[in-house]
This record gives structure tokens, sequence and C-alpha cells, in this order.
């Protein structure tokens, strides 16, 4: 994983703490030698699962309360304090798809946001069964969807797709056949027919 910027300083102040975002400033020396204050944010970190259930992907359509209107997603959420993001991975397709898997591999590691110090992991959750009902926080309303390789990838065409990080990776994946083609290997084990 490659990122823009330096991590926040040790000599950094934290001046805020909400809910999700806490603001962090310190001094900086510019080039001329004066100082200015710099800022950054920082937030909990990002699980998001493709997962693969026989032939097809889990997608979703979910609302949320603050949100204008239904949108694409992945099964997905914050991980917790100290919490690993594997385990987050887990613990998220189970919550919001009733769903496991025994076969996980990390497909991407992004930081989204140059100036937010946040990581979103998206793993591939391979061979998923069902295990029990989903389990939906308060302020969800989720709907899953078994979709086809082929649709999968349209979801980059989704202005509304909840995972923006992803879209350049899904539109190289279907710019270029033989990416397309060993990402397919990966999800699914075999080659397609196309």
């Amino acid at each position: 994983m490659s990122t823009l910027r330096k991590g926040i300083p040790s000599n950094a102040k934290k001046v805020f703490g909400g809910k999700i975002f806490e603001v962090w400033q310190w001094e900086q020396m510019m080039f001329d030698g004066s100082v200015e204050v710099f800022e950054r944010l920082r937030r909990p970190n990002t699980a998001q699962v493709i997962a693969v259930v026989g032939d097809k992907i889990l997608a979703q359509t979910e609302e949320q309360p603050d949100a204008t209107r239904p949108f694409s997603s992945l099964p997905g959420g914050r991980c917790d304090a100290s919490e690993d993001p594997l385990v987050a991975a887990k613990r998220e397709l189970l919550e919001e798809t009733g769903y496991v898997s025994d076969d996980w591999v990390l497909w991407k590691e992004v930081n989204p946001v140059s100036k937010i110090e946040w990581t979103v992991y998206t793993f591939v959750a391979r061979s998923c069964v069902f295990q029990r009902e989903p389990h939906l926080d308060s302020g969800e309303k989720i709907t899953s969807n078994l979709i086809n390789f082929d649709d999968f990838l349209i979801l980059s065409d989704d202005p509304f797709f909840y995972s923006p990080e992803l879209v350049s990776h899904i539109l190289r994946l279907r710019l270029n056949k033989q990416e397309r083609e060993e990402f397919r290997q990966m999800l699914f084990g075999k080659q397609s027919i196309s």
C-alpha cells in the first residue's frame, strides 16, 4: 500500500474527537523556514467483502437514515477499535448477509483520501455459505442480491456505488482482459468461457 502523505506526527495534538472522526493539528516547518499549522483527520478503518456464492457475487442495495436514496454496496463497515481488518470483514459479512466463508484473501488495501488517516481493506471471501439470518444495525436497511461477474463489473458505472475507491480498479478489469481473467480466476477458481 502506498500513500502520498506521512502519518500524523507524534507531536500532533487532538483538537476534536467525534464518534467517527478525530481532528489532529501540528506545527509544520515550511520550505522557507516559516511554520504553519497543519491538520489531518483520523477515522476507523473500513473492511468490505466481495463475497462469492457459487458462481455469483453477493452485492447489496442499502438504505441509511441520512442517505437521499438507496445505493449499491458491498458487505462491510467500520473496524472496531484495535480490530483486525479480516476479523471485521468476517463479522460484517455475517451481520449484514448471514453468510460465512473459510476461504479469504485480501484483494486491495487503499487509503482513499490523503488528508484522512483511513484505510479501506477489500477482501474476497470465496465459497460463502449461508449460516443464519442477517442481524442489521438500527440504521441499516439492506437487501442482498446475487449478481453475475459482468454485473459486478458494471457497478463501476453506478454513481452511487458506496465503494468509490474500487471504481478505478474495477474499470481497469473491464479494460484489461488478462487482469479481468486473473481476477475471475481468483474469485471462482475456474477459467471463463467468454
